[in-house]
């Protein structure tokens, strides 16, 4: 083979040489003749100078490499693969003229195949280099290597998951897997590229492994090594790093006072593991949350009487004293006075002065004395004979020139018909109920299960009327027929849509309303002096609750600073609302709220719960959150179904949750987009019977449907001294803007006296819609034919025109012998509006803390926090929880307040429960046993909690706040 390419390559020269000596001939020809004009300059006396050598290549899968030369000046380029000359064939050649130097440029240009590159067995690689000719010899190239380019599937080493204290050292090592070229190493943290060159705390440069001189809690994530080359990317097992801190004591507190009240004690003092606390499953501080030692208190002395002091000399009045003291011992450390009088006075002159020696002067004569005493005692008894005489008269007047305010009459009464009917026993239960035989209908309205417990009533009457009133009356009889609702609603119907078809008649009317050109019939002025609540706390929370008004703030542990405390107030607005100067379309869904103080700086958002009357439906309503400003004036802070990161508003069927950053006051507001928008209004009759009369008054209230506006109601009547005659109930009244209806039925007319034509009476549309918190109502009077009529049965029906109706029926006894005086309410923990500490919350602050670390670290899902919140149902606006420091202790205290009237911690515990199966089948067996072991563990912990009472969860929870 040597010898063949030895001769081959004579062979060739020869040719090359004769080539040269007939170019010369030629080139002489020519220059005898005349002279080309573009001839070509010539390089002479130089060897080939390569301006492109060929260069290493890779082959990727079965795709061929191309493989250039150019040299100047050269006659003839060839390839030399592994020693041998490529054939002729297989070069691709062409000469073209530099346009810069104007030389000749010869480029050649071979492919090299997969196939010859695997059929290659040699010491070395594929190589291939380019051997280029000109006048005075040849020149080579630099040796190209060709490979097959390949990258393995496993990595040699994978990054392994580290628990690292904060500010200790991270490396992260990873080997990548075998290939040609060398695969290139980045790292990726939470599927995103780290970049060491923007963070000099990372180092990605030695030895493709990944360092953190100082772990930070940012640093916690999952981290991927990525390995690629030209053929292909390959990903590593993603290496979970969690940065943990571990938990800290604070200071001591000081000693406590002896708990023994005389003799031998103890004394304590604790801290708490907070500075700082654990956190990423930290260790737990180590050691004793509280020390006691021993005291001795000292035990009461009583005090004792000293010797009595002399006689002092016999006064004027034939008197004489002496004194004592309580010095024998002084009474100490919280002893008892003594006891008796320390000073005593006695007789001095053995009875001479008296009335009948007349040997004192100066002394009163009996005779005067009981003069004095006769004319005393016979003014009195002028006055109060003057007083009964007044009363008699006044009620005499009352009764001759008295006159129906809405007399009653049934529709039986007009055809001349009677009927018959049973009074049953009276049912118990109720409180507020006077004589209720029959059982509330139940199927229709709904009643709250709230105690009704109020403050003091004030003198001032609060169903009056307001000067105004203009009541609509009408017949039953036109009622029956139908002509009433002809006569009142001929108007064209409206359109479906509301209020954008509406809009003119709907806040046109509002703005009446507004400027005083409309009058209600029949609110009545509430007590204007705001409901007012206060609590002091610190860094343990609490709650502030304002009592049957459905309205609460929650302050969440951890949101005051540790040695630091707040005295903070909630009120509700009891007089006319200031939201009304909103926009005209807007009602006001519950009462004003304002929570303070101004100043007021906390670490984390409270949770209010404010009740609201609508029936919620994104379609038929637009909610908003307003916030009062300073000049007075109400801006919008949110949608209910918008997302926003300044605060998140949770809306419930009765009732809506906030957590809100800044102090200041609030309403909930709605504006009806259709005519379907509902708003809930509760129903109650109450009636009085008025004293040495015939007369009984039904009083028939309208009210939003929230705890606070029935309670202004209630307090009213207690006042009165009405009973509630029937178990309130709920009624759904369209924004369709037909009116309200309020009329009596069957009662028996051969009892009670009742003025034809007045059994109804009507509300307007905007009096209802836009009551904003304050009752209606409308009294219906009646008059017995004979005192022994003892007993009252008749229904009281309320219905929207075109919409829905509600029957409150009345059984009652109405005899004065029989009517007692029913309470209005039976709780004696009224006065406790607020609660701070542990006692305050349903969740142990140790499993609180236990939930937070937990779901607040990041591991392979993401943030767990997210499926906390899917779980427990509060998984809208995720935006507002992701901006907090700790989200999971947020979403804790929203449902803390959403579920604060239950007592059950089963459907907390029940989601943790689904949580840790979630981890426990979608997680790697050696990654997450102990996270999810440890959900297990905070689940079954609530399982117990839940079913503990109140006193025995504060205990126990005391034991974990160390």
């Amino acid at each position: 083979m040597g010898t063949l390419t030895k001769g081959r390559y004579l062979v060739l020269r020869g040719l090359l040489l004769l080539i040269y000596c007939t170019a010369s001939v030629i080139s002489k020809g020519g220059a005898t003749g005349d002279a080309q004009p573009d001839a070509v300059p010539s390089v002479q006396g130089t060897l080939p100078h390569f301006i492109q050598e060929p260069e290493d290549a890779y082959i990727v899968k079965s795709n061929p490499i191309k493989l250039r030369c150019r040299a100047v000046p050269a006659l003839q380029i060839f390839f030399k693969c592994n020693g041998e000359w490529v054939h002729q064939n297989e070069h691709f050649s062409h000469e073209y003229k530099d346009l810069n130097t104007g030389l000749k440029v010869r480029e050649v240009m071979i492919n090299v195949s997969r196939q010859q590159v695997e059929d290659f067995h040699g010491p070395e690689d594929y190589w291939c280099l380019c051997v280029a000719w000109s006048h005075l010899g040849t020149s080579k190239s630099r040796k190209a290597t060709v490979r097959i380019a390949y990258l393995r599937k496993n990595f040699e080493q994978d990054p392994q998951g580290k628990e690292v204290p904060i500010n200790g050292m991270i490396v992260l090592h990873c080997r990548p897997p075998e290939g040609v070229p060398a695969a290139e190493v980045e790292w990726l943290k939470n599927e995103e590229l780290v970049n060491s060159l923007t963070d000099d705390n990372i180092d990605t440069r030695a030895d493709h492994n990944l360092i953190i001189n100082e772990a930070r809690l940012s640093d916690s994530g999952n981290y991927t090594c990525l390995a690629s080359n030209v053929v292909a990317k390959r990903r590593s097992a993603t290496a979970t790093v969690i940065v943990f801190v571990n938990g800290g004591w604070s200071l001591w507190t000081e000693w406590s006072a002896c708990n023994a009240p005389c003799g031998r004690g103890v004394q304590k003092r604790s801290r708490t593991c907070t500075n700082p606390a654990p956190l990423n499953g930290g260790a737990f501080c180590e050691g004793m949350s509280v020390q006691k030692i021993t005291c001795n208190a000292p035990c009461p002395i009583d005090g004792g009487w000293n010797e009595w002091s002399q006689w002092t000399v016999c006064s004027s009045q034939c008197e004489r004293q002496r004194t004592r003291e309580c010095n024998s011992p002084i009474p100490r450390h919280r002893g008892k006075m003594c006891e008796g009088n320390s000073e005593a006075t006695e007789n001095c002159t053995d009875g001479l002065c008296t009335q009948n020696r007349k040997l004192l002067h100066d002394v009163k004569p009996q005779s005067m004395e009981s003069s004095n005493d006769v004319a005393l005692y016979s003014g009195l008894g002028a006055g109060i004979i003057t007083v009964a005489i007044l009363v008699v008269a006044v009620m005499l007047y009352r009764k001759n020139h008295s006159e129906y305010g809405v007399d009653v009459i049934d529709s039986s009464a007009l055809t001349g018909g009677f009927q018959s009917f049973n009074f049953k026993n009276t049912r118990q239960g109720n409180p507020l109920l006077l004589n209720s035989s029959m059982q509330p209908d139940l199927t229709v309205g709904r009643t709250y299960s709230t105690p009704l417990c109020f403050q003091d009533s004030t003198d001032k009457e609060l169903f009056d009327p307001l000067p105004d009133i203009k009541v609509k009356v009408q017949s039953s009889f036109m009622v029956s027929l139908g002509v009433a609702e002809r006569a009142e609603f001929h108007a064209k119907a409206p359109a479906e849509t509301f209020p954008r078809d509406l809009s003119r008649d709907y806040c046109s009317t509002m703005d009446r309303r507004k400027k005083g050109l409309l009058t209600l019939n029949g609110p009545f002025s509430s007590c204007k002096e705001p409901l007012r609540t206060t609590g002091v706390f610190g860094h343990h929370g609490g709650r502030l609750v304002v009592p049957n008004t459905g309205v609460s703030l929650l302050v969440p542990h951890g949101s005051v600073a540790e040695n630091m405390s707040w005295e903070m107030y909630m009120v509700i607005n009891q007089g006319e609302a200031s939201v009304q100067t909103l926009d005209s379309c807007e009602i006001l869904l519950g009462p004003e709220v304002t929570y303070g103080p101004p100043g007021l700086d906390l670490f984390c958002p409270v949770a209010m719960t404010i009740a609201h009357c609508a029936e919620v439906d994104a379609e038929n309503w637009n909610i908003q959150l307003k916030r009062r400003t300073q000049d007075s004036k109400w801006e919008e802070v949110m949608s209910v179904e918008e997302e926003s990161t300044s605060c998140y508003c949770l809306m419930d069927s009765t009732s809506c949750h906030l957590l809100l950053d800044q102090p200041g006051s609030y309403a909930l507001v709605g504006e009806p987009l259709t005519q379907a928008a509902i708003k809930r209004l509760k129903l109650a009759v109450f009636g009085t019977m008025e004293v040495g009369s015939m007369s009984y008054t039904l009083r028939v209230y309208c009210v939003d449907d929230t705890p606070h506006a029935f309670q202004g109601v209630v307090a009213a009547e207690k006042t009165r001294g009405g009973q509630l005659l029937e178990e309130p109930k709920m009624l759904p009244f369209r924004a369709n803007t037909f009116s309200l209806q309020v009329s009596i039925q069957d009662v028996p007319q051969f009892l009670w006296s009742i003025k034809p034509f007045t059994t109804c009476q009507e509300f307007s549309f905007p009096q209802v819609w836009c009551s904003n918190q304050q009752p209606l109502y409308c009294a219906f009077s009646l008059e017995r034919y004979s005192p022994v009529t003892a007993q009252l049965s008749c229904k009281i029906s309320v219905r929207q025109v075109k919409g829905h109706e509600q029957i409150l029926q009345v059984y009652t006894a109405v005899a004065e012998t029989e009517k007692e005086s029913v309470p209005f309410f039976m709780q004696t923990d009224c006065t406790i509006t607020s609660q701070t500490g542990p006692k305050a919350f349903k969740i142990p602050l140790s499993i609180r803390q236990r939930i937070c670390a937990t779901f607040d670290t990041a591991n392979a899902k993401g943030k767990d926090w997210q499926l906390l919140a899917q779980k427990l149902h509060l998984d809208r606006n995720l935006g507002y929880f992701a901006k907090q420091r700790s989200p999971s202790a947020v979403i804790l205290s929203l449902w803390e307040a959403r579920h604060q009237d239950t007592s059950d911690l089963d459907s907390l515990a029940s989601a943790l429960e689904e949580i840790g199966k979630i981890h426990s089948k979608s997680s790697p067996k050696d990654q997450d046993d102990c996270e999810s072991d440890s959900i297990h563990i905070e689940a079954s912990s609530l399982y117990g909690t839940g079913r503990l009472t109140s006193q025995n969860t504060e205990d126990c929870t005391s034991e974990y706040t160390g």
